[in-house]
């Protein structure tokens, strides 16, 4: 029998998954999977636990938010070991998820796991860290890990987007430099997203026609400062549209960005705070995981 450890956030989203976790070993039971579950407690406990596990299983699955897959993921690459993932997704947004199409009950995801195949996918490398689909600075930055994890469970997208408008107002310019392959730009920004992903904190919706999450390559949505009020109400309406044809937007398509910034510049990777630092390099790792994904 295959070995399956299995990593569950209790706390993420609504609170689903200590619901149904012996409907989800059952699934896994029926597949041949002998299955060791592991609770967490504490911030990157997932991190350290798959790293010191990988080794010893033969599949490891999430469940949990797009951070708890952070985890995962990360203490996965850092073990070297290359054994595939699979994500049941109980989260409050699940913006990676939504991007791959991922089932997102419980129950479903799992059998949509012992059904699939491996898939490979990109990682991205910030600094020293890695992120499953977006690192990003500015607005709506801090929404995703400063809302309280009771507001997220009630509200979902919606306390995302009220911690966000409440940035605006104090927002400030943000002076940042990039370089993308070798173009360099160089402006005052209100928002950044260096991402592998259709949906970014549940706000920002990329075109999933423009985005490969397997072709080594980020997309780069950069939002410039408003010069006045009317320019920002015709963002939000363009961005609601998926248009992106805006003065204020340059989208770009790179292998790698290095950014030129305030050190105290925030920043997030999938939703969890990160320390900026005066130049950071991220790159895309392709091909960096293999999660388990059935064809719909």
């Amino acid at each position: 029998m295959k070995k399956m450890l299995l990593i569950v956030n209790p706390a993420a989203g609504k609170k689903k998954a200590p619901k149904v976790l012996t409907k989800l070993i059952s699934i896994f039971n029926r597949a041949g999977y002998a299955v060791s579950v592991y609770i967490t407690a504490a911030r990157n406990e997932a991190t350290e636990i798959v790293a010191q596990r990988a080794d010893q299983v033969d599949m490891i699955v999430c469940c949990g938010g797009d951070g708890t897959f952070n985890e995962t993921v990360s203490g996965l690459l850092a073990s070297g070991v290359d054994i595939p993932i699979g994500y049941i997704p109980a989260g409050s947004t699940n913006d990676f998820a939504a991007s791959l199409k991922l089932p997102m009950k419980p129950l479903k995801a799992a059998q949509a796991i012992v059904e699939g195949t491996p898939v490979s996918y990109d990682v991205g490398l910030f600094g020293d860290r890695h992120f499953a689909y977006v690192a990003s600075f500015g607005a709506f930055t801090k929404s995703s890990y400063a809302t309280s994890q009771s507001v997220k469970n009630a509200l979902g997208h919606t306390a995302y987007l009220l911690n966000g408008v409440t940035e605006l107002a104090h927002i400030h310019k943000i002076p940042v430099k990039l370089e993308l392959d070798g173009e360099v730009i160089e402006d005052e920004f209100l928002f950044g997203a260096i991402c592998n992903s259709t949906s970014v904190g549940g706000i920002i919706k990329l075109d999933p026609s423009q985005v490969d999450m397997s072709d080594g390559l980020f997309e780069v949505f950069l939002v410039r400062s408003p010069k006045k009020l009317s320019d920002l109400r015709k963002f939000l309406r363009d961005v609601s549209r998926k248009k992106f044809d805006s003065p204020m937007v340059t989208f770009r398509s790179a292998k790698s960005v290095t950014v030129y910034a305030d050190p105290e510049m925030s920043w997030t990777l999938d939703g969890e705070q990160a320390d900026g630092q005066e130049t950071i390099e991220i790159v895309n790792r392709r091909h960096a995981i293999r999660l388990m994904k059935k064809e719909n």
